[in-house]
């Protein structure tokens, strides 16, 4: 099993700046992707960000203010957000696809944070 910590969540005035991160604990052979997720306020969860070894793809809608980035060292994937606007209000969820190493061959997993609130005033 892993367990997956995220902090850095709050409250900010629009153009200001967060950064999140979580921290994957637990039995891991390797980490195949890692990626943030939002839920804004009524609608469905969306992808922000992802990074796949030295790939990142990004929504549109943060393109050019939010930056992923990992330290594999740590098991850790962090969301840089700058320029916040309102309509990135959402709670942030990150996602990591783990390959565990089973008696029958690899495994592959997806595990899911808590989630952290993001709040951007206008």
């Amino acid at each position: 099993q892993v367990q997956l910590m995220e902090s850095g969540g709050g409250l900010v005035q629009a153009g200001g700046s967060l950064r999140l991160s979580c921290a994957a604990s637990g039995s891991i052979f390797s980490i195949n992707a890692m990626g943030w997720y939002r839920q804004p306020p009524g609608k469905q969860r969306e992808l922000v960000a992802i990074i796949s070894g030295g790939s990142t793809n990004y929504a549109g809608s943060v393109k050019g203010r939010f930056t992923i980035s990992r330290d594999n060292a740590k098991n850790t994937v962090y969301l840089q957000m700058n320029s916040l606007k309102p309509e990135d209000t959402a709670v942030y969820y990150c996602n990591f696809n783990v390959r565990h190493r089973g008696p029958f061959g690899p495994n592959d997993r997806n595990y899911w944070g808590q989630g952290t609130q993001v709040t951007v005033s206008s």
